[in-house]
This record gives C-alpha cells, sequence and structure tokens, in this order.
C-alpha cells in the first residue's frame, strides 16, 4: 500500500478550487486503498474566523491540520504571517509523516511551498512531486508586487529554480506552462502536463426552460453574457465594461456576474459611475448543488487573463463553463492557451485584451444567432468529454503517483 502525502493549505470540506481538485484527487486515491494524509491549514478560504480541529478522519484520509489557527490582520502583513506559520509546521509535518518510499505531493498554496517541501525531504528516501497551480514570483512581479521585485525577488525565484529541478516530477495545467517550466531549466523528462478539471457527471448543460434561476433572476428574455468565479488581480474586466457602455441602449442584454473577488467592488462602481449598472447583474457564489444551473443561466461565459500572465496562470473556471456547454468568449492572448482550446475547439471567441469594437462585434453576432451560439456550447462539453474528463485527469494522476489503473468506483 502506497503512502502519498499531499500538501496544500485548504482542503475539504474548504470549497475554494485548488482545494476541490485535491480533495477529489485524495479521496480517489484513499478509495483505491492506498495510504492517503493531507497536510493542510486549520481555516477555511474566505470563512473569517471559522478554525477546524487540527487532526481527522474523512473517507479513508488522515487529515493534519497546521499552521496558526489565529485569525491575523487583513491584507498582504496578515497573509504574510499565515504562510510563514504553515511553512514552519508543514515542513516538520512532512518530516514526521514522510516515511521512506513515500511520495510527497506539493501544491503552490502558499507560494514557494515546493521549496519548503525540498528543504524537509531532500535527505530522505522519497518521491517530490510539485503540482503547479500557478507561477510564483512571477506573478505577484507581474501584478506589480513591490517586495517581489528587485534582488528579492531574483533571490525568490533562484530558490525556487532549484526546487523545482530538485523535484522527481512537475505537474504544470497547460503547454504554456511547460514551456516556462523548462525554460527555468528544468528538464524534460521531469515535467507533465496534466489539465485541471471538474466531475462532468456533477456538472451538466440545463436548458433555460428547465432551469429556475433564469425565471428567479428575471432573465427569460434576456441573452445572457456571464462570469462565475473569482474576478481577481489576474483578470481583466475593462474590456467587457466597455462593451456594456457602448451597447448600453440595449434592453435584451445582460451582464451576470457570479461570484467574488478583489475587483469586484471596483466593476460594481465602475458599472454604476458609467451609467450601466442596469445591465448587470451580481449574484453571491451558488452552491455546489446549483452549479449546473447557476453555470447554465448565461448564453455564454466570458473569461480573461492579463496577457503578461499566460503561462503563469491557466483560468480553471474553463472546464466548468464547458460541463455546462456553454461557449466561452477568452478576453486573453491570441496565443494563451485558452485561446488555443476555443479555436482548436470551436467552442467560442477569442478578444484581444482592450479590443471593445472586436467585443462589441462578438455579442452583437452571438444574441443575433442562438442557434450558432448554441452549436459552440455542445461544442464545448464535446472537447470536455473527450479530452478534459475527470476520469482522465484522475487515471494520469494515478500514473504519476505509481499506484496502477484507477476504478471507476473509487473515482
Amino acid at each position: 500500500m502506497s503512502r502519498i502525502i499531499f500538501v496544500n493549505r485548504f482542503f475539504f470540506p474548504d470549497h475554494s478550487a485548488t482545494s476541490q481538485l485535491l480533495s477529489d484527487l485524495a479521496f480517489s486515491c484513499a478509495g483505491a486503498g492506498h495510504d492517503i494524509h493531507v497536510i493542510c491549514g486549520r481555516k477555511l478560504y474566505g470563512a473569517g474566523g471559522k478554525v477546524l480541529p487540527p487532526t481527522e478522519r474523512i473517507s479513508g484520509v488522515e487529515i493534519h491540520r497546521v499552521g496558526s489557527a489565529k485569525t491575523w490582520t487583513s491584507g498582504l502583513v496578515g497573509r504574510a504571517f499565515d504562510f510563514v506559520a504553515f511553512y514552519f509546521a508543514s515542513f516538520f509535518m512532512m518530516r514526521s509523516l514522510a516515511a521512506a518510499g513515500s511520495t510527497v505531493v506539493v501544491k503552490t498554496d502558499p507560494p514557494l511551498l515546493s521549496v519548503v517541501a525540498v528543504l524537509a525531504l531532500r535527505s530522505r528516501d522519497v518521491r517530490i512531486v510539485h503540482w503547479l497551480q500557478d507561477i510564483y514570483p512571477e506573478v505577484a512581479q507581474e501584478l506589480g508586487v513591490r517586495i517581489a521585485g528587485g534582488w528579492i525577488g531574483r533571490l525568490l525565484a533562484g530558490v525556487r529554480n532549484w526546487s523545482l529541478r530538485a523535484a522527481h516530477l512537475n505537474v504544470v495545467l497547460g503547454r504554456l506552462m511547460q514551456r516556462h517550466v523548462l525554460d527555468l531549466g528544468v528538464k524534460q523528462e521531469r515535467t507533465c502536463v496534466i489539465p485541471n478539471w471538474i466531475d462532468e457527471t456533477k456538472v451538466r448543460p440545463v436548458a433555460h426552460a428547465r432551469n429556475p434561476l433564469r425565471t428567479q433572476w428575471g432573465l427569460e428574455r434576456q441573452f445572457v453574457i456571464g462570469y462565475s468565479g473569482n474576478l481577481g488581480r489576474a483578470h481583466e474586466a475593462d474590456t467587457m465594461l466597455g462593451a456594456a457602455i457602448r451597447l448600453k441602449e440595449r434592453t435584451d442584454l445582460c451582464f451576470l456576474f457570479i461570484g467574488g473577488g478583489f475587483n469586484l467592488d471596483r466593476l460594481k462602481e465602475r458599472a454604476q459611475s458609467s451609467g450601466v449598472a442596469h445591465l448587470f447583474q451580481f449574484r453571491p457564489y451558488q452552491s455546489e448543488a446549483e452549479l449546473s444551473q447557476s453555470l447554465s443561466v448565461p448564453d455564454v461565459h466570458w473569461i480573461s487573463l492579463r496577457p503578461e500572465l499566460e503561462g503563469l496562470i491557466v483560468p480553471s473556471k474553463f472546464y466548468g463553463v464547458a460541463a455546462a456547454g456553454r461557449p466561452v468568449v477568452a478576453i486573453s492572448d491570441r496565443a494563451g492557451e485558452i485561446a488555443h482550446l476555443v479555436r482548436e475547439h470551436q467552442c467560442g471567441i477569442q478578444v484581444q485584451p482592450g479590443d471593445v469594437d472586436g467585443l462589441v462585434s462578438a455579442i452583437e453576432a452571438m444574441s443575433a444567432d442562438p442557434d450558432a451560439t448554441r452549436t459552440w456550447g455542445t461544442n464545448a462539453r464535446a472537447m470536455l468529454e473527450r479530452h478534459f474528463s475527470r476520469i482522465a485527469a484522475l487515471q494520469r494522476w494515478f500514473d504519476v503517483l505509481e499506484i496502477g489503473a484507477l476504478e471507476r468506483k473509487h473515482a
């Protein structure tokens, strides 16, 4: 029986994106009869002061919650305290749990956790696998975080590169991220692409006529351009706002936002000050049970990523949109990861950030030809089932972990 140790700041019952992916993989491994341990933090994402117990066993997974249970001040200072506490506690917990022959899979929350793992385990007979959801400190540098620049940034990047080269394998989310990791000096054979996933058996297309949220939200006769998830610093909303301003006389359009994030309040304020608040509707995150309905409310979803972050982040919300059978407007660089998939599988359209004219034309064309728009959505669902299914992703992880074939009854 293989011992596999996963390390990430968040895990079940937390519902953040990285937690859901890790929880799915860990529970699948445990269900297949393996000795699974998870090192995570004691708090839930965005849940204030709620604290989880330090140890717990859930569905065969041994959970070890470490770090500070205290809620520090908000902002960068508070996050820094949380990160440092987690670094120290996870260091010693990894050393305690990682017996000879173990595999340790380390994610990237908090950033640079790969360095902590290699420092803790480099003298042990264990396999170290880094699961890269994003690449720091480059993300912070591109977002203008001053402390991540200059000599500090070069130092952090240097030790991070060392940790990636020292790992047995680095799992990345897409071809551009793999190229970036190779450019850092990591050998080809020490990289592997496994995209993120969603359970397509749980998130399915819901026709507008059978979707109660369309009625509850008063959108029965609207063409809905949706956004679902976190609107963070990495995402660009100005192009969409510019299109809304250009289309403000349309009474049949709605820009629906479902979720939260750093830029949410700014978007609300700018919509109000620009005189287009009547075109926008803002809804909170929906429960997992309502995900099929909420993702199916829009006729089309927009997904954005600042061009300078291509290869450092992959917007994984794309897979949920595809599962709901909806097309995508990718406001991103033409050479970007999602833009490439949209073109290859004919499941939407790519618009360059800042190209308001192009976005207005796309919205007008899609709203005027709903049949073609629905065909794009059908293509998106087909792409997911053929190339990005949950079972396929989990099997690729089982191969990486060298634990044999995935039995569907355990998935």
